[in-house]
């Protein structure tokens, strides 16, 4: 109990309780202090046993929410270190067993084929791209399964823990038929914005690229974005609920009105609330694709969102600052994220550069190649070498171009191999398209340098922030065969995949293949030292490549590159189309066929799928992928149809 003298008093609730006749004031924690014992009347006295009583109820299952959040990411990060992804356990016995470089693979186990049934079959039903694409966008099922059971959890707690009921209570000095009918409507508006509050710092999480949850679970910062878009969706659902419930409370079930709803709607905790609101829905409308891309711009709406989400949990602290302990952590978490990210730019620039024969920070030099292409927009390469620790295969950097502008940042992946050479230095290279914004910018002016300069290169400097994302070959081990599928850029995910793949031991029995989709047959010349690459070392592993060029009127043919064991053929299949043909866009490899026949071709083994392209392409290789899956096959030990997919989304299944 706490005596009147408290300097935290409450009286925001004075309309209900008579503090001026209290004998003390009982604590609860996030809400207002309660005046015991109760001087009301019995209705009403009956009325805050409810609102105290629910509160209460609310504040533990907000508790319960979290230790659910917190016990599934520990018994998850627990289950990432104890088993770790490695070789099965089939080809460890199986290395044991035999002295030979690829060793012939003994009968799946009972628990192998357990787990691979198991997992196949989730892939089968859950992979595929969800319905209501116009709604919930280019996501998987599964996003949408875990969505589902996060508003299923919240449903739950909103309601539960709530007496409801109606209260007619008398009001002093007013005659007998003006009454307040006070109804379990308070209670339950009150429970929604707890957990509007409770989700605001799950939100933040989702949202951060120096992720937490992915340190954690393993998982990319970019996969928790769906629920970082779908969590906000669900705190302005529950906030418009909130507001709607006390404004009907206070506008139409108290009486006598106006005059309660003019001395409520002053207070500066509801002015608040209404600010608090009014941003929220501004977060909403700016979020719409049409509005960024037709309005606001990317790099606004991102600068926009960041400004607007702080001052919007600033103005829920001024609404009700006793629900801080929600809020504060939220704050936290996004300034230590832009730290971090911060941190991780000086680590990779700042230091002894040894070219200018000083210490401090400097940006790296790119060269730069340019292909012109007024119709699809230009291509650039850059090509440089930065002093640091080698990345994983699939990460990404952030690129800002300091001859652009230094408050945008844009994500590419390196297409090079992740190698240190004897100085301590790795080589990058990277692809992009300019089709507008910063990079059509960049392209530019690489353009108008290249016209200037008689020798045919120029150079550009960049600032590197990363890497970030994941490692998308752990666990490849040799008996697993590879399907990559790219579209146009795409390319440069899956190039330092097959570069790995063909500098390792050969195993006649695993089958490689890469199916890459271009608009015009010059496009191949953005990547042409990995391809020669490819064709000299992949000989040996049997490596297919088949380029389709899509947009081009030219004669389809094949090339075919004799090497010591086996031939590496490159099947350039064209559609052709005229040019400016609204068919263009849709003239490219059916991703379906392309995964059916490599399934269907392989002897021995599971499969990855790695893919990166358009979204339509991704969708169509989820479905694909997610169809050649059988839990039922690959419990009779045919490991073929144990197809994993891992794609530029980076949802790995």
């Amino acid at each position: 109990m706490e005596s009147l003298t408290t300097p935290n008093s409450i009286l925001r609730r004075q309309h209900i309780q008579n503090f001026s006749e209290a004998s003390q004031l009982e604590p609860h924690w996030g809400y207002a202090y309660r005046v015991v014992p109760c001087t009301n009347d019995p209705g009403s006295c009956a009325y805050l046993d409810v609102v105290y009583d629910a509160h209460d109820a609310g504040m533990l299952y907000t508790g319960i929410f979290w230790a659910t959040v917190l016990g599934i990411l520990l018994i998850w990060g627990i289950g990432r270190r104890v088993f770790p992804a490695r070789e099965p356990v089939d080809d460890l016995l199986a290395q044991l067993s035999t002295n030979e470089s690829t060793p012939q693979r003994p009968k799946p186990s009972f628990l192998s084929r357990s787990f691979g049934a198991v997992a196949s079959s989730l892939r089968h039903h859950l992979l595929p791209t969800a319905p209501l694409r116009t709604i919930f966008g280019h996501t998987t099922r599964l996003q949408l399964v875990i969505l589902a059971v996060l508003t299923s959890y919240l449903s739950i707690w909103s309601f539960v823990g709530i007496v409801y009921g109606k209260w007619v209570t008398p009001i002093k000095g007013q005659p007998a038929d003006v009454v307040n009918t006070r109804t379990s409507l308070g209670p339950w508006a009150d429970r929604v914005g707890v957990l509007a509050y409770a989700l605001t710092p799950l939100s933040v999480l989702f949202a951060a690229r120096e992720s937490i949850l992915s340190a954690v679970t393993g998982v990319p910062y970019t996969s928790f974005m769906f629920l970082h878009k779908w969590t906000g969706y669900i705190i302005l659902v529950q906030s418009l609920l909130h507001t709607l419930g006390w404004v009907l409370i206070e506008g139409w079930l108290y009486k006598p009105q106006p005059d309660v709803w003019n001395k409520w709607v002053v207070q500066e905790y509801a002015i608040w609330g209404f600010v608090a609101l009014g941003l929220l829905v501004l977060l909403w409308i700016c979020s719409f694709q049409w509005v960024v891309k037709n309005i606001t711009g990317y790099e606004f709406f991102r600068k926009a969102h960041y400004v607007m989400a702080m001052v919007y949990i600033g103005a829920l602290i001024g609404h009700w600052e006793e629900l801080q302990c929600f809020l504060v952590p939220g704050i936290v978490l996004w300034v230590v994220d832009r730290l971090a990210r911060l941190v991780r730019m000086g680590m990779l620039h700042c230091g002894y550069q040894r070219k200018e024969g000083r210490w401090g920070f400097s940006s790296a030099e790119a060269e730069a190649k340019f292909w012109k292409d007024e119709r699809f927009g230009d291509v650039v390469r850059l090509d440089f070498e930065h002093h640091q620790k080698a990345w994983s295969i699939g990460q990404h950097f952030f690129l800002c171009f300091t001859e652009g502008s230094l408050w945008q940042s844009h994500p590419f992946t390196p297409l090079s191999l992740p190698q240190i050479n004897n100085v301590g230095d790795v080589k990058h290279s990277y692809i992009f398209r300019a089709k507008g914004g910063e990079t059509r910018k960049i392209a530019r002016v690489i353009e108008e340098k290249l016209k200037e300069q008689k020798e045919g290169r120029t150079t550009t400097n960049v600032v590197l922030q990363g890497p970030y994302g994941e490692n998308i070959v752990e666990g490849l081990t040799q008996d697993v065969n590879v399907l990559c599928v790219a579209g146009g850029t795409g390319i440069t995910y899956v190039l330092p995949v097959l570069l790995r793949l063909v500098r390792e031991k050969v195993n006649p029995d695993r089958k490689i293949e890469l199916v890459w989709a271009v608009k015009r047959k010059q496009d191949l010349e953005w990547v042409e030292p990995e391809l020669e690459e490819l064709r000299r070392l992949g000989a040996a592993h049997g490596l297919q490549i088949r380029i389709f060029v899509t947009a081009e009127d030219v004669a389809p043919g094949v090339r075919t590159t004799t090497g010591d064991e086996k031939k590496v053929s490159e099947d350039v299949d064209t559609k052709s189309v005229s040019v400016g043909s609204d068919e263009s866009q849709n003239q490219r490899p059916d991703v379906n066929v392309a995964v059916n026949e490599f399934v269907a071709n392989v002897a021995q083994g599971s499969t990855r799928v790695f893919g990166s392209g358009p979204p339509s392409m991704i969708t169509e290789l989820r479905e694909a992928v997610a169809q050649r899956n059988s839990g039922s096959k690959v419990w009779k030990g045919e490991g073929r149809f144990d197809v994993r997919l891992v794609c530029d989304d980076r949802l790995e299944w």
